[in-house]
């Protein structure tokens, strides 16, 4: 048994709170605003996204984050991808010594393009062996159900991804480790922009050709970036890359096909947000500096590039499929 501190009350970091709770560990999740922190510490419920799933009594709820901090082994990063900096500027004075630290926000930074991993890295000053990855096939009102599932810890320091894994492992999720971090890292960034393209086709009325066609060279163009950063080509075919894009791609629970669903019947950015209970999805963000960097290494990743032109160049969805589907013809 760990203690555990969970930085981050949404859908995923409150999904976390049951599954290491579940698992034997002490859990301390921490919330932004201090009502709904106390509303979870008196019913075990959090109201704002998984009113219906009673914590268990292991969980603790807290807007302090001295006190969430305090004595954890653990710590799970539980943020947005973008406004991470900023949190851990705050946190990382508080953050206990030798704490393995994890993420599982997933994109990446704009204007720097880094991972979640090396902006953790770099204002912590953590070594890259004390932070690991969580990802994986993960839609979390699943899990929080208890529906089987696994997830990856992936960490350079396979002995730090075994103490996370044994910390998750319950009889509906079964974790796996691995030690290619930027593998993971890219695979669950990218595939939040393939999931907007595959829900901007879904709202279209494309059928399961388009999506079926979408995702396998999503897969191809995430692995290009992947390599070219240095990450195991293995990777793309498990449970991070492959695992996580279908998943990610195909559930109306996917935050990020659900707004591209609303993009492709003819909705506004503003009008998919209302319908994603007014959260911009992570993809939307991420796929300006995921363009960006693959341009820094040369490499080609049109579904990307299209879903960048719908989000931040008025490219109507129309327009992007006709794009897609006119290019050069080539060998796969």
């Amino acid at each position: 048994m760990v203690n555990v501190a969970i930085m981050g009350a949404g859908s995923w970091g409150t999904t976390l709170a049951k599954v290491f709770a579940d698992a034997g560990n002490t859990v301390t999740l921490w919330a932004r605003r201090d009502s709904l922190a106390r509303e979870i510490q008196a019913t075990r419920v959090n109201p704002d996204y998984l009113p219906d799933v009673e914590l268990p009594e292991a969980v603790s709820a807290t807007s302090d984050a001295t006190a969430a901090l305090e004595g954890a082994t653990i710590v799970v990063f539980a943020v947005p991808s973008q406004t991470m900096r900023e949190n851990l500027t705050v946190w990382s004075p508080l953050l206990p010594h030798d704490a393995t630290l994890v993420s599982i926000s997933k994109g990446i930074e704009s204007g720097t393009y880094k991972r979640m991993t090396e902006v953790i890295a770099e204002i912590t000053g953590a070594d890259q062996s004390r932070i690991a990855v969580l990802t994986g096939p993960n839609l979390a009102r699943e899990i929080a159900e208890e529906q089987p599932a696994a997830t990856v810890i992936a960490c350079i320091d396979e002995n730090r991804a075994k103490l996370v894994q044994a910390a998750c492992a319950t009889g509906y999720l079964r974790p796996y480790t691995n030690t290619d971090v930027i593998g993971c890292e890219i695979s669950g960034a990218c595939k939040n922009v393939i999931a907007l393209a595959c829900g901007m086709a879904s709202g279209r009325g494309l059928g399961e050709n388009t999506l079926a066609t979408v995702i396998t060279r999503g897969l191809a163009e995430i692995t290009r970036l992947g390599m070219a950063l240095g990450a195991d080509q293995r990777t793309f075919a498990g449970l991070a890359g492959i695992g996580d894009l279908v998943a990610t791609c195909s559930s109306p629970l996917s935050r990020n096909r659900t707004f591209g669903y609303q993009l492709g019947q003819g909705g506004t950015l503003e009008e998919a947000k209302e319908a994603t209970h007014g959260q911009v999805a992570e993809g939307v963000i991420s796929s300006e500096s995921i363009f960006d960097l693959a341009g820094t290494v040369g490499v080609e990743m049109p579904i990307t590039q299209a879903v960048y032109a719908v989000c931040h160049r008025d490219m109507t969805v129309a327009d992007m499929v006709v794009a897609l589907m006119g290019r050069s013809k080539k060998s796969e």
